[in-house]
């Protein structure tokens, strides 16, 4: 396989969880030190991760840089890194740690022009465009939120602007284990095949990641598979 895969790890109060569809009241705590967690997925020899400041999505600002910073000082890991940045001070904050890329959703949709802006200072390759979708509409703000934004509209745009990686999510298969958003996915990938689409939510078994392969798919994030060893994590090398 060709595909790159991606542990995740999502923090609420310093803590290593998985939501169910994005729904915060049916968190499940996995580990109480996200650090033990990423250099664990090192030493299988895992090259990137991403991480998602729940807390920040939540509260519209970031929260849980500290945990960040101290993954990325105790691992040679890429960090890819989203959750509540919305202003020029988070994203300087998060990129202070030695995160080397930050994922963008919600300003996107309410601040235009300051993701605009940071394609600009920072260069297309340290920014991800966040899709977080239902029903191919946009959500915002932890999922709290729907927009008006359709999917295609949405990444249109931002590719005018030099947009070259869009993470996507399908809320409805995220943390179900039953497959993820595949039609979706050929979808877009139909519509712009020159971006480097992640897909993200869903991944229950390997099958699932063989077949996101098999559609093009070079980078998919995994996450309560790993946790629950649906996916072993040592088969993965």
């Amino acid at each position: 396989m060709n595909i790159e895969i991606i542990p995740a790890i999502d923090l609420i109060d310093g803590k290593c969880v998985r939501l169910t569809q994005g729904r915060y009241e049916e968190k499940k705590v996995y580990a109480g030190n996200p650090v033990e967690v990423a250099q664990h997925f090192e030493s299988q020899g895992i090259k990137r991760l991403h991480i998602v400041d729940l807390d920040g999505a939540q509260s519209k600002h970031v929260l849980n840089l500290p945990i960040v910073e101290a993954i990325v000082h105790k691992t040679s890991l890429t960090i890819d890194f989203g959750g509540g940045i919305k202003s020029d001070d988070d994203i300087r904050r998060v990129f202070e740690t030695g995160v080397q890329i930050a994922t963008v959703g919600s300003v996107a949709v309410t601040k235009p022009s300051l993701l605009v802006r940071w394609l600009d200072k920072y260069g297309a390759d340290h920014i991800i465009l966040g899709a977080d979708v239902k029903n191919e509409r946009i959500n915002i703000n932890g999922w709290k939120e729907e927009s008006n934004e359709n999917l295609l509209t949405f990444i249109d745009r931002y590719i005018r602007y030099g947009v070259r990686h869009v993470l996507c999510t399908d809320i409805s298969k995220d943390g179900m284990l039953t497959g993820p958003a595949i039609d979706l996915y050929k979808k877009i990938l139909g519509h712009y095949p020159s971006i480097n689409l992640i897909a993200s939510g869903g991944v229950g078994q390997m099958a699932d990641i063989e077949q996101l392969d098999a559609i093009g798919i070079k980078q998919v994030i995994v996450g309560k598979a790993l946790y629950e060893g649906k996916i072993k994590i040592e088969r993965l090398q």
